[in-house]
């Protein structure tokens, strides 16, 4: 339990501090803070029961009436994501003086904002009533959009601009389907809608919200927003907003599908679902292809991983002989969030140091900079094996899950997207990987990061790919606090 108090309340201490101790005293403590959230995280995994999830009631009182917080297997394991991209965005940014460099304001106001954006997503994590969750959205929301635009360049401000705009429509979406859920049924809690008499408005209220989720997780076609904003936020902001932001609200979906209103999963609604995620997955990729900046390259890459998440709807969220319940697909598709996470942090943060160094992200102008940074361009190539989908990765392990259970499920469409989809990944990771080995036009800059910068983009990729080596342990982890129908299933 203090764990768990901790997460929440640490981040949230720190942003106000940020905001009222010297430049000089935040840089010393952002470190401490971060070792601090690390060790909360090990205890709260390390004492998380195998036969039920940690629940928290604040002030003792039940729900309805009170609030419960919940720690599953699902939760753990992204707060612990979370903790890794977290720090390893934090030391990048200490050590590369990028919000420095973007002026005062950005000095000021990045570190509150990251604290903010990480209490958010802890919270967002383990709570377990709807109107919370939207707290913790809003939350997110505010954090992000300010890191979008803390640069102060025009392409910046209009990428926050359009960000903030899309957050708010889907915001305001979740909350008119949350006022009808309480309109019907008098709680909000997840739990107890579990248990609720089906009502007439339960279904508006699950599209309202799912769309509104689905705009915050910028699945296609509510995707404009997140390319010009990641590719314009500072590479450590950039980080943190691709591998860990657009999980908050799909995680949200998870808990309002599979476990408050699973009775509602229709099977038309299930495959619509998929095939936006299908739709994500081609045309982000295709927009990859055709990018000639390194970053808007990795944030296209983004629209198109978000897309397999979506696929898990018809192969674990259905109850019908068609869609039958599969907890390989509910496993498979939370190792592919974690192993993007891990993935997509490290690209950025190489991308970061490659522009500190040549000052541009374009491609033409990271020729053959393998030979004078070899560990950031190692880096980068284990995240593509993650994002591809290659053995040992957990992307592979993700997909492998994904693609068994489509089979067993006879939904054979879905395992070809998953295979396209890395066939797609290929092409669009070659091209950067093939100019940075490439032979070098000139001789390499004179001024490289330190051994030490070069090694927080590798220990990132390197997690993604131990993910799918050491397998079992996070498959246990994830298997605590399953949806009760999903144990029905493979």
């Amino acid at each position: 339990m203090t764990a768990l108090v901790a997460l929440l309340a640490l981040p949230l201490a720190g942003a106000l501090a940020a905001v009222v101790l010297p430049h000089g005293a935040v840089r010393g403590m952002v470190p401490a803070l971060s070792v601090a959230m690390l060790a909360a995280t090990a205890v709260l995994v390390a004492g998380l029961s195998a036969q039920a999830p940690t629940r928290l009631k604040l002030g003792q009182w039940p729900p309805p009436v009170g609030i419960v917080l919940e720690v599953d297997g699902l939760a753990a394991a992204l707060i612990a994501m979370t903790a890794l991209v977290m720090t390893a965005a934090a030391l990048a940014a200490l050590r590369s003086e990028q919000p420095a460099a973007a002026g005062a304001r950005a000095a000021f106001g990045f570190w509150p904002l990251m604290l903010l954006l990480w209490a958010a997503l802890n919270a967002v994590f383990v709570s377990r009533d709807l109107f919370n969750l939207y707290v913790g959205l809003e939350l997110l929301s505010l954090a992000s959009v300010g890191l979008v635009a803390i640069g102060g360049k025009p392409e910046a401000l209009a990428a926050a601009m359009r960000y903030m705009l899309f957050a708010l429509v889907g915001s305001l979406l979740y909350l008119a389907g949350v006022v009808l859920v309480y309109a019907a049924h008098g709680t909000l809690d997840i739990g107890l809608l579990a248990d609720r008499t089906p009502a007439k408005p339960d279904a508006l209220a699950l599209a309202l919200m799912t769309a509104g989720l689905m705009a915050k997780t910028a699945l296609f076609p509510f995707h404009v927003w997140l390319p010009p904003a990641h590719g314009s936020a500072p590479a450590p902001a950039s980080a943190m907003l691709s591998a860990l932001v657009p999980k908050a609200s799909f995680v949200i979906l998870l808990r309002l599908w599979f476990e408050a209103m699973p009775d509602r999963a229709q099977d038309g609604a299930l495959v619509l679902l998929a095939v936006l995620g299908t739709a994500a997955v081609i045309w982000g990729s295709l927009r990859a292809l055709l990018q000639t900046r390194l970053k808007l390259v990795v944030a296209y890459s983004t629209v198109a991983q978000i897309g397999y998440l979506f696929l898990v709807f018809p192969l674990a969220g259905g109850g019908s002989a068609e869609m039958p319940w599969s907890a390989g697909a509910w496993t498979g598709v939370l190792f592919l969030a974690l192993a993007h996470g891990l993935a997509k942090a490290a690209m950025f943060l190489a991308v970061g140091q490659w522009m500190a160094v040549t000052g541009s992200d374009r491609l033409d102008a990271m020729r053959g900079l393998a030979t004078a940074m070899p560990m950031t361009s190692f880096a980068f190539a284990l995240a593509a094996v993650t994002l591809v989908g290659l053995p040992p990765s957990g992307g592979f392990t993700g997909k492998y899950l994904l693609m068994t259970s489509a089979f067993a499920a006879g939904q054979w469409m879905w395992a070809l997207v998953l295979a396209g989809g890395g066939l797609l990944a290929a092409a669009y990771l070659y091209r950067p990987l093939a100019i940075l080995f490439a032979r070098a036009d000139a001789p390499g800059p004179a001024t490289l990061p330190t051994r030490g910068m070069q090694a927080i983009p590798l220990c990132l990729a390197g997690a993604a790919i131990a993910l799918g080596i050491a397998s079992e342990t996070p498959f246990e982890l994830l298997s605590i606090g399953r949806p009760a129908a999903a144990e029905d299933g493979s």
